[in-house]
């Protein structure tokens, strides 16, 4: 049977849960997660921390999935404008989300912002220097070619970029960049994610090899707002 869409999204969830759990300085008794979708990444945190969890998204594309978000509350919010005071939650997650965002700088300074002192942020994106992106996703090959062509029709015309209207995501360095300047601390974990989700030797060799920043589909950082 082929995985659906919510399976494979729950495995990756997983898997960033693990390398969380790893890291994270304290013990998640609130959570924020930042570009919710239906809210099915935001349950699998309440449930697996047992943490108060709110998600947040415009609800413009995604329809709030309350029952399967369970027990995690789900809000319309704008990322760039968060309605909550300064240092309510103990860690920040945003699953492919900042990328759709206008200003993602300043989508980032407010997830800071009410973040408290010493806790833990996990942020991921498209990475914008692959070659080919979607391989893991469930979907049709039909849609994956179809994906793959259009990101690079629009790297040809100039257009690779968010702003522009591309599904590029940042680099990992852009992203590290932001991130450490917004929070103070930050990591890429985007090499430790792969090797954990698909255990192959393959995997392995390509992590430590300088093709990862043209082949690793995503981007990954970690950290601790100092």
């Amino acid at each position: 049977m082929t995985p659906s869409f919510q399976d494979i999204k729950s495995t990756k969830i997983e898997v960033l849960i693990s390398l969380i759990t790893d890291r994270a300085p304290c013990p998640l008794r609130r959570i924020l997660v930042v570009g919710c979708g239906s809210g099915h990444e935001a349950g699998i945190l309440a449930r697996k921390f047992g943490a108060e969890t709110i998600g947040i998204d415009l609800g413009e594309e995604f329809l709030f999935d309350h029952i399967g978000s369970y027990p995690a509350k789900l809000m319309q919010m704008d990322a760039q404008s968060l309605d909550f005071a300064d240092g309510q939650f103990d860690l920040v997650f945003s699953f492919h989300a900042l990328e759709h965002i206008t200003d993602p700088e300043l989508a980032l300074k407010q997830m800071s912002r009410v973040l408290r002192p010493g806790g833990f942020f996990c942020i991921g994106t498209p990475n914008k220097s692959r070659l080919i992106g979607y391989v893991g996703s469930a979907t049709t090959l039909g849609n994956k070619i179809r994906w793959n062509w259009n990101d690079w029709r629009m790297r040809l015309a100039g257009r690779w970029d968010n702003a522009k209207g591309a599904h590029a995501g940042f680099t990992a360095k852009e992203l590290l960049g932001l991130c450490h300047a917004v929070f103070g601390e930050a990591h890429d974990i985007s090499g430790d994610y792969y090797k954990t989700l698909y255990r192959l030797p393959a995997v392995r060799k390509l992590i430590v090899s300088p093709l990862r920043t043209l082949f690793l589909p995503c981007v990954y950082v970690v950290g601790v707002r100092v």
